[in-house]
């Protein structure tokens, strides 16, 4: 699989990575099997959060791998914190706690990304501040990112944090496109012109901030796959139709889609089925055309101006 460098950091990942959201649901022996698959398919970044299955994911993860050194040394592990019951929370003592919680259930001694987990609207940007920075210190996390922020939310954060932001995870897929549809729409009087994460795509790449896109194959908000969705011929009868051509599945070359952006975007992608985990890093071999690329997004249903 193909590398990308994440952001300005010195890490260097496939540019495809694991979401463990669901792997609570599996036993260890499964769990296991799933990572190895990953890795062997060149996928060593693997997305977590404190609150995906409660915290038992991260547990599954660790207890599925029996979490060493060596191990430990060969993937990148991410994890998200400020998402509480009910409520954001991007408190110092809440990200220090959470982060604390994290290790443990990991059974390491440092994260390699921590990203804050939505926005908070009553965080306090000196306040997160200083949380990065006791962990960066302490060696407890060594890079620092968000997820679904808009551009003068990061500006705000920036401003104060003496690290890096190095990623920002937003929602994308073939199906779901407001991030490029504004970028197409420049000035027109419609829907898609509406600009509604404040040109969040545009802003990373202009400050070396890598994109993971997060649902790669959802419509909605995690509403279910697209992908087989009746409700969604047309791009699935052309998602077909290049499977066919590149002999790959529908899902890489959904995949794909999104790898052929120039913004080296990273999909974060969900399936604890390791056959299905294998054909979707195929898409790293898989370049779509400039022909193909917009074909894919029209029969999404949307129109070019």
């Amino acid at each position: 699989m193909k590398k990308i460098r994440l952001g300005g950091s010195d890490v260097k990942a496939g540019e495809i990575s694991l979401g463990c959201m669901r792997m609570s649901e599996l036993s260890l022996k499964d769990a296991a099997y799933v990572i190895e698959n990953a890795m062997e398919a060149g996928v060593d970044l693997f997305d977590h959060a404190d609150i995906y299955g409660g915290g038992k994911s991260e547990e599954v993860f660790a207890r599925a791998i029996g979490m060493n050194d060596d191990i430990r040394e060969k993937m990148i592990i991410q994890t998200k914190c400020g998402i509480r019951k009910g409520f954001f929370d991007f408190s110092k003592e809440h990200i220090l706690e959470s982060v604390d919680g994290s290790l443990r259930r990991l059974q390491t001694d440092y994260i390699d990304i921590l990203l804050l987990h939505r926005p908070d609207a009553l965080f306090e940007p000196e306040e997160v501040a200083e949380a990065f920075s006791i962990l960066k210190e302490s060696g407890k996390v060594r890079y620092f990112g968000v997820s679904n922020q808009n551009p003068l939310q990061m500006e705000l954060l920036r401003r104060h944090l003496k690290q890096d932001i190095i990623i920002n995870q937003l929602q994308l897929s073939i199906v779901h496109t407001p991030m490029i549809d504004a970028g197409l729409n420049v000035n027109m009087m419609h829907d898609p012109a509406i600009v509604r994460d404040g040109g969040a795509l545009d802003y990373c790449r202009l400050n070396n901030i890598t994109v993971q896109a997060w649902s790669p194959f959802q419509h909605g908000m995690i509403e279910g796959p697209f992908i087989g969705n009746k409700d969604f011929p047309e791009v699935n009868a052309r998602l077909q139709e290049l499977a066919e051509k590149k002999g790959v599945t529908d899902s890489a070359i959904a995949i794909a889609w999104i790898l052929r952006h120039p913004a080296n975007i990273q999909p974060v992608v969900g399936t604890m089925n390791p056959k299905r985990l294998k054909d979707i890093a195929k898409a790293s071999d898989i370049e779509l055309t400039r022909k193909e690329w917009y074909e894919l997004y029209l029969a999404a249903g949307n129109k070019l101006p």
